[in-house]
């Protein structure tokens, strides 16, 4: 509880701050890191942001690097001082719907807009030639839809295959130059509905789970150690998956049908609360609790080693088993909580009754049914994009995933060796200590190659 109200007072005092400041304005704060302070930028009400520039003016500062994720909290992400001690200038924003990663994420429309204002800004300061999206994480979603809807207009989220159209207001999006999805998950939507628990009966109520789907029962396999599914029992679960994902669809679809007849609790939109779909990584299942799933990318890539070097070939995970207690009976961390409209527009995907995954890929998904999906959106994407994929942690496969979809002609995949979702070297994955060196560094030392490739932004 403590950590949670500092978290919050640090929310408000930023905020508050953001409100002293005119919008478009610099102020540089202070106790930032050393020979890289940050300057404080306001984009927007209730959007905050930090400029951070390299030492040194160079060819590489007119790069600039717009980092900024779905609902978390970016400001200081590894990639603000990581890029600007490589010489690019990098601007991390909040959301007008951040909260602390504990809490849901917000609206998509609203978020895409938010990012507008980041990117617009970056055009009219001087001496940037060049700006490339960042996205990591969730932040894949908001990266890429935006670099679809701003390439190609609203009719890349208005065509009969969504789930729920965009507004108008998202029309006029400045695109962007190049997008990097590092880490991106497969999307919002996507990892709501890996996210959902089959055992769950009543919707509404994390009460009553049905046994035979529970994945932490241990007579289906589970071991906290490490669980070993059953074919069938993996068939038999992801098959109830899919069927609770059709049928939350098909309910909040018929509400939305109430509430634009005028029949509605309310007007404009209702609250849409679910049990056990919580889209947070800690309750993502089966693959999480089961290595054998998400084991291994299809094709062979190039696998970034501790040194630097690359080898091709197929690229194992070396991950170990996670999220081994059930949040499900949790209202904070296991439940969805949030509206029709937003649920159909951000955490909804059509799946059809093949859904499922096995240990390199998955199947099953529609993925342009919303644009809350990095695998759809880029194949609206034409500007350099590279992908990149941690193998010390199951969302590392999306990176293969969105290549695959990936329209660009200058497309890029890389993994890095031992990293774990935030970077970071996965300690409990090394089988000798120091084998996968420092991964964050390996990591950003790869973004810098990549961005200064000749021909590409030079």
């Amino acid at each position: 509880m403590v950590s949670r109200n500092i978290c919050w007072a640090w929310a408000f005092s930023l905020s508050f701050l953001g409100w002293l400041i005119a919008p478009g304005s610099t102020q540089r704060l202070t106790a930032q890191t050393p020979g890289f302070p940050p300057e404080f930028v306001r984009l927007g009400p209730g959007v905050p942001g930090e400029l951070y520039r390299p030492a040194a003016a160079g060819p590489k500062s007119q790069i600039a690097i717009f980092v900024e994720h779905s609902g978390g909290d970016y400001l200081a992400h590894s990639a603000c001082t990581e890029m600007s001690s490589r010489g690019y200038t990098v601007l991390c924003a909040n959301n007008s719907t951040s909260k602390s990663l504990a809490a849901d994420d917000g609206d998509l429309n609203r978020i895409l807009l938010d990012a507008k204002l980041g990117v617009s800004w970056l055009r009219k300061q001087p001496n940037i030639r060049k700006i490339v999206l960042l996205g990591h994480s969730g932040g894949g979603t908001l990266m890429s839809a935006y670099q679809d809807i701003a390439e190609n207009g609203v009719k890349a989220c208005q065509g009969p295959e969504k789930l729920m159209k965009c507004p108008d207001t998202l029309a006029g999006l400045p695109p962007a130059d190049g997008l990097m999805l590092i880490d991106s998950n497969w999307g919002l939507a996507e990892m709501t509905l890996f996210s959902l628990d089959p055992a769950v009966v009543n919707d509404q109520s994390s009460h009553n789970l049905d046994p035979s789907l529970d994945l932490f029962n241990p007579a289906n396999g589970f071991n906290p150690s490490g669980s070993d599914y059953s074919a069938a029992f993996i068939h038999r679960f992801q098959k109830a998956v899919g069927k609770r994902n059709n049928r939350l669809l098909a309910e909040a679809q018929a509400q939305l049908r109430v509430i634009e007849t005028g029949k509605g609790e309310f007007d404009d939109d209702e609250a849409f609360t679910i049990a056990g779909a919580n889209f947070r990584g800690e309750n993502n299942r089966l693959f999480a609790q089961d290595t054998k799933l998400m084991a291994h990318t299809r094709a062979a890539w190039p696998l970034l080693k501790a040194d630097g070097s690359a080898v091709t070939g197929i690229v194992p995970s070396v991950r170990v088993p996670q999220n081994t207690a059930s949040t499900v009976r949790s209202f904070e961390k296991g439940a969805l909580k949030t509206t029709v409209r937003n649920y159909l527009t951000t955490y909804a995907i059509r799946v059809s009754p093949d859904f499922g995954y096995d240990a390199d890929s998955v199947h099953g998904i529609d993925w342009t049914s919303t644009y809350s999906s990095p695998p759809g959106d880029v194949e609206g994407v034409t500007v350099p994009l590279l992908t990149m994929g941690m193998t010390g942690h199951w969302e590392y496969l999306a990176a293969e995933t969105i290549y695959g979809h990936a329209k660009s002609k200058d497309k890029t995949l890389v993994f890095v060796e031992g990293a774990t979702h935030v970077y970071t070297t996965c300690k409990p994955c090394e089988k000798t200590p120091g084998e996968f060196g420092n991964t964050q560094t390996t990591t950003y030392n790869y973004v810098d190659k990549w961005l200064t490739a000749p021909g590409r932004f030079f």
